[in-house]
C-alpha cells in the first residue's frame, strides 16, 4: 500500500509543478518593481480555474503525504 501512495504522491507532485508553471508570470518577485497596477485584480476564467485546481492539488498532495507517513 505504501508503494502505491508513493507513486500517487509522485504523480501529484509532477502535475502540481506543471500547473504552477502554467500560471501567469509577473505575479512574483519581479512584479515588485514594476509600475503595473495589477496587484488588486481579480482572477477570471481559466486563470481562476487554474488557481483553484492548484489549491486542490496542494491539499491532495498534503493529504497523500500524511497518509503515506501514517501507513509506513
Amino acid at each position: 500500500m505504501g508503494v502505491y501512495l508513493n507513486i500517487v504522491e509522485l504523480l501529484i507532485s509532477v502535475v502540481l509543478i506543471f500547473v504552477i508553471l502554467l500560471q501567469t508570470r509577473g505575479s512574483g518577485f519581479s512584479a515588485t518593481f514594476s509600475s503595473d497596477s495589477s496587484i488588486y485584480r481579480s482572477r477570471r476564467g481559466v486563470e481562476k480555474t487554474l488557481f483553484n485546481f492548484t489549491i486542490g492539488l496542494a491539499i491532495l498532495f498534503i493529504l497523500v503525504s500524511i497518509a503515506s507517513v501514517l501507513l509506513a
